[in-house]
């Protein structure tokens, strides 16, 4: 006979176990907890981190001097590369075209061929319209020949002015009609002309569009090939109307602007040049200016369409006072710098600046040249703490340990509450 327990019974057998294996598992971790706290801890020693609290040990800092130097003010902008010309060839004649005498990508001079259209259909037609002028030339020769006559027969009276007058219009109309067929020749001729596709300008050829034996129409919208002009090469920029007053003040004044190319990750620089245009109207949308720099491009270093970095030297200033940028702080009441005196303690010099690139930021007004001032260490620091100078960052302590032990030559000891080695 079996029996099947009831369901509140195996939920109370399964509450029972779970109550159990807590207990043991409370018991095992006081035992092990009681062990390691019995165990000795190391001594702590003076583990204060440097400026803060009531630590005396000097902070750690590196250091640079200002010096007085030019300073190179640059305005910098996001440029676009465009070719100084961009000639879509198109033929000026329909036809088959028989020939292309130009390679993809190469440099050509304004004048050389690049295709040819069928010639056979204008060479037949200029043919005939010399033959035209031809025929009405003779007609002309005659009709000047008959003038001549008449006019011997009218001054004896032999003939009567009306007749005259006829034979002399009639000259007039074949010389008109001499002129017509003489601009048939032409037109006739210059057709042939164009058979011969001829590059417009100097530069280099881009794809061809059309192969040997398309049809080709006149002034087709699909073009043969494009020819860009990249020596010399523009660079177009905009620059923001609050940059504009020294910019335009020395371009007024006929100064040349130079003008540096920069790869978009200000890496290296492409080429030189100088400004050569600005637009005649401020962007409203944008509150810019469009500007227009020139480069020899003698290398082929920009390319149209490329996107680089813009440098334009707006002014040169003479044998300012000029700070590493690192050293330069912000705070609620403005700029600062963490200036290093004498007694090695610091003291805050507020700061009034001038421009930046990044590197160097000139200062107008707080320091003076050959002054210290702290490069790196500056979270630690306040108003007249002691510092510790180091030549290197990379001498810099990463903990407080490390720099008591620097300083000693004592094994550095473990902060509190750390464990033992």
């Amino acid at each position: 006979m079996q029996f099947t327990a009831s369901r509140p019974f195996r939920g109370l057998f399964i509450l029972l176990a779970l109550l159990i294996l807590a207990a043991l598992g409370w018991r095992y971790w006081q035992a092990h907890g009681t062990a390691s706290s019995a165990q000795p801890q190391p001594a702590t020693g003076n583990t204060a981190r440097p400026g803060f609290g009531n630590s005396t040990a000097p902070t750690p800092v590196r250091v640079a001097a200002t010096t007085r130097e030019d300073f190179a003010v640059y305005n910098k902008a996001l440029g676009t590369v465009t070719a100084t010309n961009t000639i879509n060839v198109r033929s000026r004649v329909a036809g088959e075209l028989v020939k292309v005498a130009f390679e993809e990508g190469q440099r050509v001079k304004a004048g050389d061929l690049l295709a040819q259209i069928d010639p056979r259909s204008y060479e037949i037609a200029l043919q005939q319209a010399q033959g035209t002028l031809a025929q009405n030339q003779a007609q002309l020769k005659n009709a000047r020949i008959d003038l001549q006559r008449y006019k011997g027969l009218f001054a004896e009276d032999s003939i009567a002015r009306q007749t005259l007058d006829t034979q002399q219009a009639l000259v007039d109309q074949y010389e008109g009609t001499l002129k017509t067929d003489e601009a048939a020749v032409n037109d006739a001729r210059l057709n042939l002309e164009f058979t011969h596709i001829r590059a417009p300008i100097s530069g280099r050829v881009g794809l061809r569009q059309l192969d040997v034996g398309n049809l080709v129409a006149a002034n087709d919208t699909t073009a043969l090939v494009v020819i860009t002009q990249i020596q010399p090469i523009t660079v177009s920029f905009t620059l923001p109307e609050t940059e504009l007053i020294p910019v335009l003040a020395r371009y007024r004044s006929g100064a040349q602007l130079p003008v540096e190319a920069w790869d978009r990750g200000d890496r290296q620089l492409q080429a030189t040049g100088v400004l050569a245009s600005l637009d005649n109207q401020i962007d409203t949308a944008t509150g810019t200016l469009k500007f227009k720099a020139r480069f020899d491009n003698r290398d082929d270093a920009l390319f149209p369409n490329q996107f680089v970095s813009v440098r334009l030297l707006s002014d040169t200033l003479r044998q300012v006072v000029v700070v590493p940028s690192a050293a330069v702080q912000f705070g609620t009441n403005g700029t600062y710098v963490y200036r290093l005196e004498g007694d090695d303690k610091v003291s805050i010099r507020s700061l009034r600046l001038g421009p930046t690139d990044g590197v160097r930021t000139v200062v107008e007004e707080g320091l003076e040249a050959g002054d210290r001032v702290v490069l790196e260490g500056t979270d630690r620091l306040r108003d007249g703490s002691t510092v510790e100078v180091v030549n290197a960052a990379d001498e810099v302590p990463v903990t407080p340990a490390a720099h008591l032990q620097g300083k000693t030559g004592a094994p550095a000891q473990p902060a509190k509450g750390a464990s033992a080695p």
